[in-house]
């Protein structure tokens, strides 16, 4: 979660800022010069697609990590048309803008990862990861797959939210904090949150909480909430202080996480924790008050399937608060499977159809 960018991209000039920044950004993680080419084609292709096909929208550019290696993700999310046969559009030559057509075809190519959810009449959002290493690694895998959207309210620098993610292979960690109101002041009691969280690691939900609640006392105070992952159990731990929301979508059945009323920083009375069947095919979503209340992937068709990055993207787009921070994390365990020349898209936890056809 570190150095999200997010880029208004509304004409043709800002295509090549946003090629140069995700460029820079690439660099400075740390990426050859063959993946930082990826990087910056890959921006190129994006942004120029959301101005043709939808008058314009928005790249988000993030710093992600496997074992040992470094990776971007480019996120591309737009309101436009949506696409009615996504594979028609992956093909060379195809176009419905008067352009060659190699967009989408060359995002693909280039990246480690692809995924696209664009259903006809609801916009469109596109994701794309380039690792450090080329071409395409073979890379350790983590128990879980996971994605986010972390950035602060327009106008700000200083993002007031925060995540991280412990995984291991018995149990993982997930944690959102907001810190309270917005800014510098905010940041640096989400940052304070976030520091702490990845310094106990071994300790169960509901304590860590409580070492939280005593780190956050020199700052203004944050709402956090913890889950832990345990799949050879089945379950996850849930705890938090404040409006952090949690849910988690499995087969036919979504749960709400519970919290407890209170802010980290102010010496809270208890902590509780809640327990919750996790199954092999769940979804974890966690979230600040900078997401709306009322969101329903219900309304999203075929969303719960496309990769976690994506539905926290959407979700971003869609439903964003736009006064305040916002974060959006999602999780599962399904395995992110990297392109190949027989695989196009994100390899869906049950086999659904890619929305938009295929």
């Amino acid at each position: 979660m570190r150095n999200p960018l997010s880029l208004r991209v509304d004409e043709a000039s800002g295509v090549g800022a946003a090629q140069r920044l995700a460029a820079a950004l690439s660099r400075n993680a740390g990426l050859s010069e063959t993946a930082t080419g990826y990087v910056s084609i890959v921006a190129r292709e994006l942004a120029s697609n959301l101005v043709k096909h939808a008058g314009g929208g928005v790249l988000v550019v993030r710093l992600v990590e496997q074992p040992e290696v470094p990776g971007i993700e480019l996120l591309a999310l737009d309101r436009g048309p949506g696409i009615r046969n996504i594979g028609l559009s992956l093909r060379d030559g195809e176009s419905t803008a008067g352009s060659l057509g190699t967009g989408l075809g060359a995002v693909r190519r280039l990246s480690s990862v692809f995924d696209i959810y664009a259903p006809p009449g609801a916009g469109t959002a596109v994701l794309s990861r380039i690792w450090a290493q080329a071409p395409q690694p073979t890379l350790p895998l983590r128990p879980l797959t996971v994605g986010a959207v972390c950035l602060p309210v327009d106008g700000e620098e200083a993002c007031g939210d925060a995540w991280a993610v412990h995984q291991a292979a018995e149990r993982s960690l997930v944690m959102v904090a907001d810190g309270l109101g917005h800014g510098p002041a905010a940041g640096a009691a989400a940052a304070q949150a976030m520091r702490t969280f990845r310094a106990h690691p071994e300790r169960g939900v509901a304590e860590l909480v409580t070492v939280l609640d005593a780190a956050l006392r020199p700052t203004r105070g944050a709402a956090v909430a913890i889950a832990e992952i345990v799949p050879q159990q089945g379950v996850v731990n849930y705890a938090g202080l404040g409006n952090i929301a949690g849910r988690i979508y499995g087969g036919e059945t979504v749960r709400n996480l519970v919290t407890t009323d209170g802010t980290a920083g102010t010496g809270t009375r208890k902590t509780h924790e809640y327990t919750y069947p996790w199954p092999p095919d769940g979804l974890l979503l966690m979230h600040s008050d900078g997401l709306a209340s009322h969101w329903d992937l219900d309304s999203h068709f075929g969303l719960l399937n496309r990769h976690p990055s994506l539905i926290a993207g959407v979700l971003f787009r869609d439903h964003r608060r736009q006064r305040d921070d916002v974060t959006i994390v999602a999780v599962t365990q399904a395995q992110e499977k990297h392109v190949s020349s027989d695989e196009a898209l994100y390899s869906a936890r049950r086999g659904g159809a890619v929305a938009g056809g295929a």
